[in-house]
C-alpha cells in the first residue's frame, strides 16, 4: 500500500473570530492510498499551510507506506527543520499527521483511541468545560451540564484590576459551588507583576489554573511566575516535542495545553502525554472536545476534561457532540469523520 494523493483545502468558517485564526484559517487534509482508502485530518496555516502540504510534504510522502505514521512524522519534521520548527509549517504537518492516523485506524478497522489504548471503554462519557465571560454564562454552562468553566478575562486589558477579576471569579465560584473546576484565561495579555497580583487576589477561590497570562514567547517571564500561588497553564501556541520539553524541564507550566491541530498532530500529542507523565505535569489539550484531541484524551488522560469546541468549524461529518455536559466517542474506525465531496474543487 502506498500514498498516491495528498490534497488540502481551506473551507469557509462562518462566525469565526476576527483575528489571525480566521485570517490564516483551518485547513482540511485528505490522503488517499493505492487501494482507495482515505484519511482526513485538520491542520492550520491557511493558504501557506496548503502550499507546504501540496509541494514539500506531498513530494516527500507520495509513494510511501502510510501505516508507519511515527516514522513519516519524523521525516516531515526533519525535512522542514531549517524553516519550520514552529508555526505555519508545523500546523500543516499536524493536518497531515492526523490524516495518517485516520488512515491507520481505517486500515486496522479500529478507532484511533483503541490504537492508543487497547483496554479503552469507548462508551465512557468524558466531562467537559465551557469557556465563559461572566456569571450569567457560567450559570448557563452549568444548566447545560458542563462540569466546569473557564473564565475568559482578556477584556480586562493589559493592566487588569486584580480586585475586579477576583470579584468575577468569586461570583463564578458561588455559581459552581466548591470542588468543581474553575479556570481563568488571560490570552497572553499581562506582564509578570499583573499576573502575580491577580493570582494573589483569586487564590481564595480555588482556581485550578491561570491560563497563558504572558505572551507565549516570554519564557523569562514564566520563570518568574514559578512563585505564583495559582498553577500556570499554557502551551496552546507551542510546537513539537522539543518546545514542550523546554516547558517541562524548567517547570514553566503546571498544565500543558497542546492544540492537536497545530502542535504537530497526534504523534506530538502522544509524546507530550508521555513527557507530562515523566515530569509530573497535567495535560489538558486545547479544544479537547473536538474529535481529534478527544481520542487522545479518552485513551491517555488519567483526569480527562475536554474543552468545548469551536462553534464555527462545521465541515466534519460524524464528529461526536456534547450532550448534557459530557461527550463520548463512537466505535467507527479512524477518527470516524468524513467531509463532503463538494469541499474539493477537483
Amino acid at each position: 500500500m502506498q500514498i498516491t494523493r495528498i490534497r488540502a483545502c481551506q473551507p469557509p468558517t462562518p462566525g469565526s473570530p476576527p483575528d489571525w485564526r480566521t485570517q490564516l484559517g483551518q485547513i482540511v487534509v485528505e490522503i488517499t492510498t493505492s487501494d482507495g482508502q482515505t484519511g482526513i485530518g485538520v491542520g492550520g496555516g491557511g493558504l501557506a499551510g496548503i502550499h507546504v502540504i501540496e509541494t514539500v510534504l506531498r513530494d516527500l510522502l507520495t509513494g510511501q507506506d502510510p501505516t508507519d505514521v511515527e516514522t513519516l512524522h519524523a521525516q516531515m519534521c526533519q525535512h522542514t527543520a531549517f524553516y519550520g520548527q514552529k508555526g505555519l509549517v508545523v500546523m500543516a504537518i499536524s493536518g497531515v499527521d492526523l490524516a495518517l492516523w485516520d488512515l491507520r485506524g481505517k486500515i486496522l478497522g479500529q478507532p484511533v483511541a483503541q490504537l492508543l489504548n487497547k483496554s479503552i471503554n469507548l462508551n465512557q462519557s468524558l466531562p467537559t468545560y465551557r469557556t465563559v465571560f461572566d456569571e450569567v454564562e457560567t450559570e448557563a454552562a452549568l444548566d447545560a451540564g458542563h462540569s466546569a468553566v473557564k473564565l475568559h478575562v482578556e477584556r480586562f486589558g493589559d493592566r487588569p484590576d486584580p480586585t475586579a477579576i477576583a470579584e468575577l471569579v468569586a461570583r463564578a465560584r458561588e455559581k459552581l459551588g466548591p470542588g468543581r473546576p474553575l479556570m481563568i484565561d488571560a490570552f497572553g495579555r499581562w506582564d509578570v507583576e499583573s499576573t502575580l497580583q491577580v493570582a494573589q487576589a483569586i487564590e481564595p477561590h480555588q482556581v485550578d489554573w491561570l491560563e497563558e497570562p504572558l505572551s507565549c514567547d516570554d519564557l523569562a517571564g514564566y520563570q518568574q511566575l514559578k512563585q505564583s500561588v495559582v498553577p500556570i497553564a499554557g502551551g496552546e501556541h507551542e510546537y513539537l516535542l522539543p518546545g514542550f520539553e523546554l516547558l517541562a524541564h524548567d517547570q514553566l507550566h503546571s498544565v500543558l495545553q497542546p492544540d492537536i491541530n497545530w502542535c504537530g498532530g497526534l504523534t506530538t500529542l502522544v509524546q507530550v502525554y508521555n513527557l507530562a507523565r515523566q515530569s509530573g505535569l497535567r495535560v489538558c489539550p486545547h479544544r479537547g472536545s473536538e474529535v481529534y484531541a478527544l481520542h487522545a484524551i479518552a485513551a491517555l488522560d488519567p483526569a480527562p476534561l475536554a474543552e468545548s469546541p469551536r462553534d464555527w468549524f462545521h465541515v466534519l461529518d460524524g464528529a461526536p457532540t456534547i450532550q448534557n455536559g459530557t461527550i463520548a466517542l463512537n466505535d467507527a474506525p479512524g477518527f470516524g469523520v468524513e467531509v463532503a465531496s463538494s469541499l474539493w474543487k477537483d
